[in-house]
């Protein structure tokens, strides 16, 4: 337990010995900041960094990154990305237990919430 009187140790990990330049107060960099578009309306327009993240990431994994399709779609205001890869490289999407696939829709859906938007993705045959 640490005392109220101890004193500051540079470079320890239970302080803050710099902000590294940020400016949290810029308007550019705010966190509250939204965009200008509808929400309701157009996001399956606005998935861009899901779709690249999906799109990237079956391309790194299929051994024909030619075959590799995304189509996106909205139902019920969740996008829904549909991927569509060669018969050969089924198994290295799915993975074993489907450990591969829960983690692409892990990383699509992160990139999913960075746009604002909440994504579903199906494996289609």
């Amino acid at each position: 337990m640490s005392d109220a009187h101890d004193d500051y140790v540079a470079g320890d990990i239970n302080t803050i010995d710099d902000d590294h330049g940020i400016d949290y107060n810029d308007a550019g960099n705010d966190v509250n900041d939204h965009d200008d578009h509808d929400d309701d309306a157009g996001n399956a327009d606005s998935a861009v960094a899901a779709t690249a993240a999906l799109e990237f990431i079956a391309k790194s994994l299929a051994e024909d990154p030619s075959a590799v399709s995304v189509e996106v779609n909205e139902r019920q205001g969740k996008v829904i990305l549909s991927l569509s890869v060669g018969p050969n490289d089924m198994g290295r999407i799915i993975g074993r237990r489907g450990r591969t696939a829960q983690a692409i829709r892990a990383l699509v859906g992160a990139a999913g919430a960075r746009d604002g938007v909440t994504t579903s993705v199906d494996i289609v045959d």
